[in-house]
């Protein structure tokens, strides 16, 4: 049996552990952005009347729910870059 410490540990298994996450990571993300995303074309398609109503004269829910939609594959996006920058680059370093 092989003692893992932290000379000698085991690469094969690290790369498997960071795929692992990264793995993890981007399957939460996509799956938060498919709920918002069919969220709102499921609102758009079945509850048009929720979307029609009028916020303040000239704004309705739809034109403030659909840019959201958009800020918010942005947001995901700055979410996964600044984890990658900081855990996954970090781990590919301590792998070479």
């Amino acid at each position: 049996m092989k003692v893992v410490t932290s000379g000698n540990v085991d690469p094969a298994s690290s790369v498997g552990a960071l795929a692992k996450k990264r793995l993890t990571v981007a399957l939460v993300l996509s799956v938060a952005m498919m709920v918002i995303y069919f969220g709102f074309m499921g609102l758009f398609a079945f509850d048009k009347p929720l979307l029609g109503t009028i916020l303040m004269p000239g704004l309705t829910l739809c034109i403030v729910l659909g840019p959201l939609v958009i800020i918010s594959s942005f947001a995901l996006c700055l979410v996964y870059v600044l984890w990658a920058n900081r855990v996954f680059d970090a781990g590919i370093r301590n792998l070479r």
